[in-house]
């Protein structure tokens, strides 16, 4: 998934529970399947700054020689002023990108 060309708000704003309640038809089972994507999203995230982050670790662990990289600073700004995970859920709901399978019994 491309985060970078993310639409989502960066900012909080106030949702319409009823608009929410008629992706599943109950507002619970929507705010868990938002909650179960938003983590998701949010391991993904995790898992692609660590593998950039990774390019620029060091073998060595003395505190002597910790090394300002300019590059690292920037890719940590970059994933700091992403929209929330949540945001990038709801943006996903709002667009029917998001589904919730349902098991029968």
């Amino acid at each position: 998934m491309s985060f970078k060309n993310s639409t989502a708000e960066r900012t909080t704003i106030t949702r319409n529970t009823s608009e929410l309640e008629e992706a599943t038809g109950n507002l619970y089972e929507t705010i868990t399947m938002l909650a179960r994507r938003s983590n998701q999203i949010n391991v993904e995230l995790k898992e692609e700054l660590t593998r950039k982050l990774q390019e620029f670790a060091s073998s060595t662990d003395n505190l002597e020689e910790i090394f300002e990289n300019r590059e690292q600073i920037e890719i940590s700004k970059f994933y700091e002023k992403l929209p929330k995970p949540v945001a990038m859920a709801m943006k996903e709901l709002s667009e029917n990108k998001i589904y919730q399978r349902k098991l029968e019994e």
